[in-house]
């Protein structure tokens, strides 16, 4: 790189309350699915790193869980905390915010972000929205309540608006070299991915509420002859949730081995073979010694 050339580095995180589209837009940027996705809120977990790097700039976002109030488990507890630390040294913060639909867990979002790094808000979902005159009013209630730096319409789903809002981040990055190499996308190990790959299928193929009762724990990853062997095991919090997850004759928990799979090897460039077992650990979601073993802290 020609150091007489201005170039950008810096970390951005990605905000807001559950559902608003934070890991479908990271997923966008980066190009590839790093971050798992539902149509279900709180479906993220961990804080998970996706790098964006262009001849000028290199933008490190971090996709955090969503804010709840609801629910008060160590699981919630130690995801908020996660956000919290997240908006803190950062050079930006991107708050996401679904288009004409400002309600109060929006809201409680917004003190995080005082007196932090500089604010863009993304105004997601924009291709869902009928009447476009109506986001000239809605960007104005949103520029009067949190005053950011720019507020820039974006769909998530079809990429509409990110190379505005990349550029917009731009300018408040620092002049710096590049922060990670030019082919890394994600700072998630392996193990980590697919993890959060097998879980994303609880939340896809499985009852309304199971999926929040759920978490998965990777027991063995090698490599092996350019082969991935990873062991996995589904916890649940109650004896009546195996069955559910393991599904009549095992059907279930095949479909959901298979989907996961066959995403690992798109995503590592390599075969995989997956074994995934389902086992009962009451009280799981507020046990922080199990959390802190599973990553989420």
């Amino acid at each position: 790189m020609n150091s007489s050339t201005e170039h950008r580095s810096g970390y951005v995180a990605i905000v807001g309350q559950p559902n608003v589209g934070k890991s479908t837009l990271l997923n966008q940027l980066v190009g590839q699915k790093i971050s798992i996705t539902s149509r279900r809120p709180q479906t993220t977990r961990q804080r998970i790193i996706g790098i964006v790097t262009q001849p000028d700039a290199q933008f490190v976002f971090v996709d955090t869980p969503g804010f709840q109030t609801r629910h008060g488990n160590a699981l919630n507890r130690m995801m908020n905390r996660s956000v919290s630390r997240s908006v803190v040294d950062v050079d930006a913060v991107v708050w996401v915010i679904e288009a004409l639909h400002l309600n109060a867990g929006d809201q409680a979002v917004l003190p995080l972000l005082q007196d932090g790094a500089p604010l863009i808000i993304a105004v997601n979902k924009i291709d869902e929205v009928g009447n476009k005159n109506e986001l000239l009013p809605f960007m104005q209630k949103l520029e009067d309540l949190a005053h950011p730096r720019a507020i820039v319409p974006v769909s998530a789903k079809t990429g509409i608006g990110t190379e505005d809002l990349l550029n917009a981040i731009r300018g408040l990055l620092p002049e710096r070299e590049r922060l990670y190499g030019e082919d890394e996308i994600t700072t998630a190990s392996e193990r980590t991915l697919a993890a959060e790959l097998i879980r994303e299928k609880l939340f896809r193929l499985l009852g309304e509420e199971l999926p929040y009762s759920a978490m998965v724990e990777i027991e063995k990853f090698e490599i092996v002859d350019g082969l991935r062997r990873i062991h996995a095991g589904i916890l649940v919090d109650k004896a009546g949730h195996k069955g559910i997850v393991i599904g009549k004759g095992g059907e279930k928990l095949k479909q959901i081995a298979s989907q996961a799979r066959t995403d690992m090897e798109r995503l590592f460039g390599g075969k995989v073979f997956l074994e995934v077992w389902v086992k009962v650990k009451s009280g799981w979601a507020d046990d922080a010694a199990t959390l802190k073993r599973l990553g989420i802290d």
